[in-house]
C-alpha cells in the first residue's frame, strides 16, 4: 500500500489529502479564521452546574460554553475496585460547584448547535507518546500487534511512569521498532510542555488558552505518517520550509520524502482531489457494477442505503445481492474516511439470505475500515437487515465544514409543491377576509405558485371571489422561495 500525503496552503486555509494507491482516501480542511480546538489546554469557570445531567456548563471565553460530564472529570482520590472495576461517578455536585475556576481540554469541536466536548483528563500527544499527566495509565495501540514488541514497549512505557512517580503514558502505532532513545526524547519533551501548561494554568485568567494543538498540516504529520508514506508534498515553499523542518526534528527518516511542488497545475487538481471532493458533497455515489449508495446526515445519525441500480447481475438474485453488497461495503468504507462521518452510521444493506454472504460483507466493511486511523466499532446484522456502526467523532464532516443549509428549504432537501402552497393560500385569504374589514386582498407569492392560480386554479380563484364578494390580486414575486407568500388585506 503506498501513501502519498498532499499539503495544499493559502493564506485563508489549509487543506490536506492522503491517498492510498492513487485514489483519495481522507481530506481535511482547516480555515484561518475558524481553526479547530480539539487538544487545545483552556482555563475555564464553572458557569452552571446541571444535577438533572450529570454535567456542567463551562466558559471558556468561546462563542458558546462548553460540555464537561462527571464521567470525563479526574478523580484520583478514587482507586478501582477489588474486581479491577471502576467506583461510581459521583454526583456532579461533589466535583464542581458554580464559578469554580477548572482547567479543561477539548474533546470535540462545537458541531452544529453544540458547544464543545470537554474533559479535565488532559492528554498531550508527540509522534510516538501520548501523555497523560493524571492518569497512572500504561497502554498500547491496538495496532502493533507483535506480542514481544509490545511486551518491550509497555516495559519502557511503565519504566517512563515509575520514574516520573506520577500520570502514564500511550504507546502510539508510530514508536512500533522505535529505540529506547527516541522514545525518551519524546517523554522529555511532552513533560517539559506539560510543565509550562501547569505552570501557567495558576496565574490564568478563565477564558485563556494555555495550550494550542499544532496546525493541520503539522498535525497531520505527526498522526499520520506511517513508512508506508512515501511523499508529503507541498505546494508553498513557505509552508515546505516549516513542514521540513518539523520532520527533521521529529522524525528525520521522513525528511528526504518531503517534496516542494511548484507546478503551475494545482496540486489537488494534479490528484484528482477537488473532483473528489465535489462528489462527496453528493447524496448518490455511484458503484462500478451500477449500484449505487444513497448517504443522508441527520442531527442524529448517518443513513446509507445500498441500491442494486442498473446492476442485474449474471447468474441469480442472490449473487447479484451479494456482488453488489460487496462492493457497497468497501466504497462505503471509504466514503466514511472521505466524509468524516461521525457518530451513528446505519446501513441498510440490500437483504440477504446466505448467512455467509453477510459474514463475508461485515468482514469486507471491517478490513476496509482497518486502515481508517478514527476509531469504528460495528455490529452484527440485525433483525430488520441493518448494519449498525460507529465511528469517534471530534470534528465536522467535510459536508459541515464546507456547506451551509439551504435558505429555500432550511436543510430540509424538500420544498412544497405548488399545488400545496395554492391551497394554503386559499385556507389563509378565507381567514383574512373573515378578520378585517378589507376592500379588497393582496396575494404574494412566488411566480410557479402564481402561474399555477393563473391557469389551473383560476376557477378556484374566480369561485374564492365570488364567495367572499372580495377581489382577490395576485402578484409575483422573483425574490420568494416557492413555499413562501403573503396574503395583504388592502
Amino acid at each position: 500500500m503506498s501513501e502519498e500525503i498532499l499539503i495544499n496552503c493559502t493564506p485563508q486555509e489549509t487543506r490536506v489529502a492522503l491517498v492510498e494507491n492513487g485514489v483519495l482516501q481522507e481530506v481535511a480542511v482547516e480555515r484561518t479564521r475558524r481553526r479547530g480546538l480539539v487538544g487545545n489546554i483552556y482555563k475555564g469557570r464553572v458557569q452552571r452546574v446541571l444535577p438533572g445531567m450529570q454535567a456542567a456548563f463551562i466558559d471558556m471565553g468561546l462563542e458558546r460554553t462548553a460540555f464537561l460530564h462527571a464521567s470525563d472529570i479526574v478523580r484520583p482520590a478514587l482507586a478501582e475496585g477489588e474486581n479491577g472495576e471502576r467506583p461510581p461517578v459521583p454526583d456532579i455536585q461533589q466535583l464542581l460547584h458554580d464559578g469554580q475556576e477548572i482547567v479543561v481540554q477539548v474533546v470535540k469541536d462545537p458541531i452544529g448547535t453544540k458547544g464543545a466536548r470537554l474533559t479535565t483528563q488532559i492528554t498531550m500527544a508527540s509522534r510516538n507518546l501520548v501523555l497523560l499527566p493524571d492518569n497512572p495509565t500504561v497502554g498500547i495501540s491496538m495496532r502493533i500487534e507483535d506480542e514481544a514488541e509490545r511486551a518491550r514497549l509497555r516495559q519502557l512505557a511503565q519504566a517512563f511512569a515509575d520514574e516520573d512517580g506520577c500520570g502514564g503514558y500511550i504507546i502510539r502505532t508510530a514508536a512500533e521498532q522505535m529505540t529506547q532513545d527516541a522514545l525518551q526524547s519524546d517523554r522529555l519533551f511532552l513533560k517539559k510542555l506539560w510543565l509550562a501548561v501547569s505552570e501557567n494554568a495558576g496565574p490564568a485568567k478563565p477564558g485563556t488558552c494555555l495550550h494550542e494543538d499544532l496546525p493541520l498540516a503539522m498535525r497531520t504529520l505527526r498522526d499520520l505518517v506511517t513508512p508506508d508514506v512515501e511523499r508529503i508534498r507541498v505546494d508553498s515553499r513557505e509552508n515546505y520550509q516549516k513542514v521540513l523542518a518539523f520532520c527533521e526534528e521529529f522524525f528525520p527518516a521522513m525528511a528526504e520524502r518531503v517534496e516542494y511542488y511548484p507546478g503551475e497545475r494545482p496540486l489537488f487538481d494534479l490528484y484528482g482531489v477537488e473532483e473528489e471532493m465535489q462528489r462527496a458533497l453528493s447524496r448518490k455515489v455511484d458503484l462500478k457494477s451500477g449500484g449505487y449508495l444513497i448517504i443522508d446526515q441527520t442531527e442524529a445519525m448517518t443513513t446509507v442505503d445500498v441500491n442494486t441500480g442498473g446492476y442485474v447481475g449474471r447468474r441469480n438474485l442472490e449473487e447479484t445481492i451479494f456482488k453488489t453488497n460487496l462492493e457497497a461495503a468497501q466504497a462505503i468504507a471509504r466514503q466514511v474516511r472521505l466524509r468524516n462521518l461521525g457518530g451513528i452510521i446505519i446501513i441498510d444493506f440490500i437483504d440477504m439470505h446466505d448467512e455467509e454472504h453477510k459474514r463475508q460483507v461485515l468482514r469486507a466493511l471491517e478490513k476496509t475500515l482497518d486502515r481508517d486511523h478514527a476509531k469504528t466499532q460495528i455490529s452484527g446484522v440485525s433483525a430488520l437487515g441493518l448494519v449498525e456502526m460507529t465511528r469517534k467523532r471530534t470534528r465536522e464532516s467535510l459536508e459541515h465544514v464546507l456547506c451551509d443549509n439551504c435558505p429555500t428549504c432550511g436543510g430540509r432537501g424538500t420544498l412544497k409543491t405548488p399545488e400545496t402552497v395554492c391551497y394554503e393560500i386559499f385556507r389563509e385569504v378565507m381567514r383574512a377576509a373573515r378578520q378585517f374589514d378589507a376592500e379588497r386582498l393582496l396575494v404574494l407569492a412566488a411566480v410557479p405558485v402564481i402561474d399555477r392560480l393563473l391557469d389551473e386554479e383560476s376557477l378556484s380563484i374566480a369561485e374564492l371571489e365570488a364567495f367572499l364578494q372580495l377581489p382577490v390580486t395576485l402578484q409575483a414575486e422573483a425574490l420568494y422561495a416557492q413555499d413562501q407568500f403573503d396574503v395583504v388585506p388592502m
